[in-house]
């Protein structure tokens, strides 16, 4: 008896498509009173990733407890065992008390010697009431849907869930070590080892926000929902999309609903329909590409898809206002 494939996970599919990769880890303390601004730029990971063009950050309660607030939202406590995920790394305010003065960060920044890892400090670290510290996701995904779906601000109570120890424990080593590029004799923590811990704390907070009956369902996220077109969404962002010319057609079949129905389904809870989301995704993929290797631009034509090099130069200046061979020229790709 031949087993059924295991159906793919439409959002452990959209975070491989996206290639989170890194992890940079900034250790805090602070003594009460305290506010300050937080705002992470690319530059701001050199020496510790290829610099990032986007980045999703958050901040993991070591102890005590913090209020983070993003302009015009509701401001977030956070405890010891929380971390807070901001997806699109929106300029924030942190601290025990968010209508004081902010604080200088510069002030407080303390490079780290050897393993350490750099710190900031107010007050006596001994005496501090709230330590926590900071990683840093990146990618190179602008606009990307699930981003742009998800609210500026992510709270997951890592107490609440079946890996919390092992997670804490690794996120606690983690500030103990600086990471190396490459994992080491020492002990050290590679900064691939980092960056799948951080996408697992990602893709955990994720999940619990998708779970969330009070959460919104429509967009976007209701199409993640929807175990149809969450199974279509999953099939267009997986490897297998790559060497597949998918259809309307085909995809219908994959999901067990006809042509008409899925088209129906996809567009009202999506937002575009289907071939249209397929396209837009295929071009990406061809972007990449430009930006990341040399292939000649027939060949990434050709495997997007098109069925000539002057109709996907249209489709791509459509989207990406510029030339294939432009955009790669601006990307540095040579």
């Amino acid at each position: 008896m031949v087993e059924d494939a295991p159906r793919p996970d439409p959002l452990l599919a959209l975070l491989r498509a996206m290639r989170l990769t890194g992890g940079v880890f900034l250790e805090a303390s602070f003594t009460s009173p305290w506010c300050v601004l937080s705002h992470v730029e690319p530059g701001d990971c050199a020496g510790f990733l290829p610099l990032p063009r986007h980045i999703i950050a958050y901040h993991y309660v070591c102890a005590g407890q913090l209020a983070l607030q993003v302009d015009g939202e509701t401001p977030v406590t956070a405890q010891s065992g929380d971390i807070v995920i901001l997806p699109r790394n929106d300029r924030h305010r942190i601290g025990s008390d968010l209508q004081s003065a902010p604080l200088d960060v510069n002030d407080l920044f303390e490079p780290g010697e050897g393993t350490d890892p750099a710190r900031l400090v107010y007050g006596r670290a001994a005496s501090a009431d709230t330590r926590f510290f900071c990683g840093f996701l990146g990618h190179d995904q602008s606009n990307d849907p699930l981003i742009s779906a998800l609210p500026r601000v992510l709270h997951l109570r890592l107490a609440d869930t079946q890996a919390s120890e092992w997670i804490e424990s690794s996120l606690r080593f983690a500030t103990s070590r600086r990471p190396t590029f490459e994992e080491s004799g020492d002990g050290g923590m590679s900064f691939a080892m980092l960056g799948k811990l951080a996408e697992l704390l990602f893709l955990q907070a994720v999940r619990r926000y998708l779970q969330d009956p009070l959460a919104p369902a429509t967009g976007w996220i209701a199409g993640l929902r929807d175990p149809m077109v969450g199974r279509a969404l999953a099939l267009m962002h997986s490897e297998h999309e790559q060497t597949r010319a998918w259809t309307a057609d085909t995809l219908a079949r994959e999901v067990g609903l006809s042509r008409s129905a899925f088209a129906e389904r996809f567009t009202s809870l999506v937002g575009d329909p289907p071939m249209r989301y397929l396209t837009r995704r295929r071009l990406q993929q061809a972007a990449r590409r430009l930006a990341e290797t040399t292939d000649p631009i027939a060949r990434i034509a050709e495997e997007a898809g098109y069925e000539s090099e002057p109709a996907f130069h249209r489709a791509f200046k459509r989207v990406y206002e510029m030339t294939p061979a432009g955009w790669r020229k601006q990307q540095g790709t040579t």
